[in-house]
Formats: structure tokens, C-alpha cells, sequence
């Protein structure tokens, strides 16, 4: 076979991760400032890579549907498609356009995917995986692919600019002195990129907070444009985030859900209690039909009651039944009373998460990922007009924050006021003894503009 020569004029502090993986590296974490050539160095190594290497390489996007904006359509600053400097014609046999997939000549495959699809990928089976924007990525994508890669004998490179004290920041602590790993944080001032006029401007039209963020890689400006973030912030330094929460096998359970299909779908457990509640369980999942929710669900804690949003009395799930009708007849033993919720606007959903959130306790063991959701749910920022937008980001977080939303707006009303100095003191009684369930319907019932009862 033919040489195949692939260019690129590395800056100092890119070198040193190149280097790595030509000698054999396995672990990379580059957390590097904003325009700091993270995909042009990542993809220059993956080309490198699969040439020496026959195998599946994936380039792995917080989002499948950003993959071709960013990526594959990518446009560098000297008129360059991205993809045609790192993976030239010499060392490509066929391109997939649809699947934003490369064949190369040695057999080696490169692959564009997001990480809020990758239960969809199971049975393939990478040797590398490079995580663009890690912070931003869902805190699971790396553990499902993580055992893959050390059955393959594998590698992996996340890249990501920091995005507050989140999963990206957790596994930044664990690894940036272990020897097995290369690390590196690139400020602008490490990178000089941008002149000092440049960066004068964008400081006068950001944020303090993401303009820290962005140019000088600060862990601590943590939830810029966060929905909920300082009251979960304010959960964890209270002591309301907990290892794990002591069992009450005779409280009663309040499901409350997010459904849609292909797409997310979440469900969170409540376990209403003196001051507030307590969140007991939390599970999400992409793909699966309304039966095939009803039989994981069954698996779980019956409860008095499952919340479903305003949206499950539609036809659904490719299916001549409602999502409401499947779960009546399929689940109704397990859940008691199952309820539509009403079309309520966002911000009324938000605030509704906000009060209850004052009052919640989180089971960590069984929470995490929900939890990690709600602190990085966030309003998404409109470079070109230099504001946060008036709606939330629709990203992997998004679902679980509904679906805590769907809860909220129905129980906050029913935050019972602690007797004891512990306001989170644990009622042995059953929910009914709390306040009952048809307290629900009456309040919020059609005829009081709540939720309907089924």
C-alpha cells in the first residue's frame, strides 16, 4: 500500500497528546479553551490510528444531530473541509454520507455518533472513542463503552472545555495525576491564539461567568445559565444529597414521567415525606415502546400513582392506542391510579421545580444520572445575540428535568410542614395518612385546571 501523508501543524500544546497516542498511550483528557483545535487534533489522531490499526473508530458528539454541523460539514478557517485534511483521498475507499461514516483503505472504519444514542449502538465494538465536548456528553455514554475498550485493548480521548463541577470535573480529579493518563488544561493565555482585542470584546459581551469558562477553562463558574443549579448546589451543601436513603417499605410512591418515543424517556420515584420528599429512584432509557416500558417498570417499587405528561393521551409508539391506554391496561395493577397531567407553560414547570426542589432529598446510589441532569439543565446561550434563550436547551438532561417538572407541578402543593428540628425526618405512615390521594383530584381535577384522573 501505498504512503498516505496526513498534515497538520500541530502547536506546542498540541504536540504532546499526539505523541502520546504514537506511542502507544491509551488514556487522554485535554481540557482546552474555546477554539483551541480539540476536533481538528482529535480527528488528526483518529485518522493516524485506524491506518495503523484495523478497527472501528468512533467520534463520539454530545448529540447525533450536531454531528454533521460541527464535523462532518466542518469548514476550517483557511476554506478546508475539515474531514478532507485528516482523512484524505489517498487513505479513504468509500464515504457514507447518511451515516456519516468513512471506510478506509485498510478496512479500518471511522464513525461520527452521539453520545444520546448509544444504547441504539449495542453490539458494535470500537477500539477507540473520542468524546468531543465531555462535559457537555451524558455521564453513562462513557461507561457503556468504557468495557468494550478494555476487552479491545482499545483507546480513548476526551476533549471538552469545562462545564461547571459536573461528571466531566468529577473524572478530571480522578485521573489528571494518574500516570496512565495524559492530561493537559490550555488557557488562552497557555495558547495565545487570540490577541488581546479579541478576547476584550467577547469578555465585554459574555457572561464573566462563561467568558471564564470558556477562554480560561474555570471548573468554578459552574451552571452558567443553569435552571436549577444553585438549588441543587444548595441540596448537596445542605446534606440532602445522600449515599443512600434508609427503605420504608410502607410509604407510598409517586411516579412521575416523561415519555416519548425514540427519543428519552425518564420516570422518577417519590416518596413524599415530613418537609418534603425524598427521590428514591430515577431510570431513563431510549427506543423502548410503551409495553416495553410497562414490563421494565414492573420490576421496580409499585406506587399509588404514575404521572404522565399532558402529551400521552396522543396516538404514540407507533401504536393505534394512546400511551395512556397501553399503561392502563398493562400496568394499572402496579401503579394504582394512573393520571394524565395538564398542558401547563415551561416557566410555570420551572418554578414548580424550584419550590419543590427547596424541600427534596436524592437517594445518590439510585439518583445519580437524574441528579446529574438537573444540575446541568440549562437555557441555551444565543452567540450571535450574546443572551440566554427564554426556553431550556433540549439536550440528555432535558428529559429528566421534565420529568421532575411533571412531579413537581402537581405535589408542591403538598410539602407538609416538619413537627421535629429534622426537617426531613422520615414518616413511618403510609402516604394516605400524609394527605390523600384524591386530595389530588380534587384540587387539581378538570374542573380546578390540574390533572385528570383516567
Amino acid at each position: 500500500m501505498a504512503s498516505v501523508v496526513i498534515s497538520l501543524k500541530a502547536r506546542s500544546y498540541q504536540k504532546p497528546v499526539i505523541d502520546f497516542f504514537r506511542n502507544g498511550g491509551k488514556h487522554a483528557y485535554e481540557v482546552w479553551h474555546r477554539r483551541a483545535g480539540k476536533d481538528r487534533v482529535a480527528t488528526f489522531i483518529e485518522s493516524e490510528l485506524a491506518m495503523k490499526r484495523v478497527g472501528l473508530y468512533w467520534h463520539c458528539l454530545p448529540e447525533y444531530k450536531h454531528a454533521r454541523r460541527v464535523i462532518w460539514d466542518n469548514i476550517t478557517k483557511d476554506g478546508q473541509k475539515l474531514l478532507d485534511l485528516n482523512f484524505p483521498a489517498a487513505m479513504v475507499k468509500r464515504r457514507h454520507e447518511q451515516d456519516m461514516k468513512i471506510e478506509l483503505v485498510n478496512g479500518s472504519i471511522w464513525q461520527l455518533v452521539g453520545s444520546d444514542n448509544f444504547d441504539a449502538l449495542v453490539g458494535a465494538n470500537p477500539v477507540h472513542v473520542t468524546y468531543s465536548e465531555f462535559a457537555l456528553t451524558h455521564p453513562k455514554s462513557r461507561d457503556f463503552v468504557r468495557p468494550i475498550l478494555a476487552e479491545n485493548d482499545g483507546s480513548e480521548l476526551l476533549i471538552t472545555t469545562p462545564r461547571g463541577y459536573n461528571h466531566a470535573h468529577k473524572l478530571w480529579q480522578q485521573v489528571r495525576n494518574d500516570p496512565r493518563w495524559h492530561t493537559s488544561i490550555v488557557t488562552v493565555d497557555d495558547s495565545r491564539l487570540l490577541s488581546d482585542d479579541v478576547l476584550n470584546a467577547e469578555k465585554r459581551e459574555m457572561p464573566d461567568e462563561l467568558f471564564r469558562q470558556e477562554y480560561f477553562c474555570d471548573w468554578s463558574a459552574a451552571n452558567v445559565g443553569s435552571v436549577f443549579g444553585k438549588y441543587m448546589e444548595a441540596a448537596e451543601k445542605e446534606g440532602r444529597i445522600v449515599s443512600a436513603l434508609r427503605p420504608d417499605p410502607m410509604a407510598d410512591l409517586v411516579v412521575s414521567s416523561d415519555i416519548g418515543y425514540r427519543d428519552k424517556a425518564a420516570f422518577w420515584w417519590w416518596r413524599p415525606c415530613v418537609g418534603g420528599f425524598e427521590l428514591v429512584d430515577y431510570d431513563e432509557a431510549s427506543g423502548l415502546d410503551a409495553e416495553e416500558w410497562c414490563d421494565r417498570l414492573k420490576t421496580k417499587s409499585p406506587a399509588s400513582m404514575l404521572l404522565l405528561p399532558h402529551d400521552a393521551r396522543a396516538k404514540s409508539f407507533l401504536s393505534r392506542h394512546s400511551t395512556v391506554e397501553i399503561f392502563l391496561a398493562n400496568a394499572r395493577s402496579h401503579f394504582g391510579e394512573i393520571r394524565v397531567n395538564p398542558v401547563r407553560k415551561k416557566t410555570d414547570s420551572i418554578n414548580a421545580g424550584r419550590k419543590v426542589l427547596r424541600s427534596c432529598r436524592f437517594d445518590e446510589s439510585t439518583t445519580s444520572v437524574g441528579i446529574e441532569a438537573l444540575r446541568f439543565y440549562h437555557y441555551k446561550y444565543l452567540d450571535d445575540q450574546k443572551i440566554f434563550s427564554a426556553e431550556p436547551e433540549h439536550d440528555w438532561s432535558s428529559h429528566a428535568a421534565d420529568a421532575f417538572m411533571e412531579g413537581a407541578a402537581i405535589l408542591q402543593d403538598y410539602v407538609k410542614p416538619a413537627k421535629k428540628p429534622d426537617p426531613y425526618a422520615q414518616v413511618t405512615a403510609p402516604l394516605t395518612n400524609t394527605f390523600k390521594l384524591d386530595d389530588l383530584w380534587d384540587t387539581c381535577g378538570p374542573t380546578a385546571g390540574g390533572s385528570r384522573r383516567v
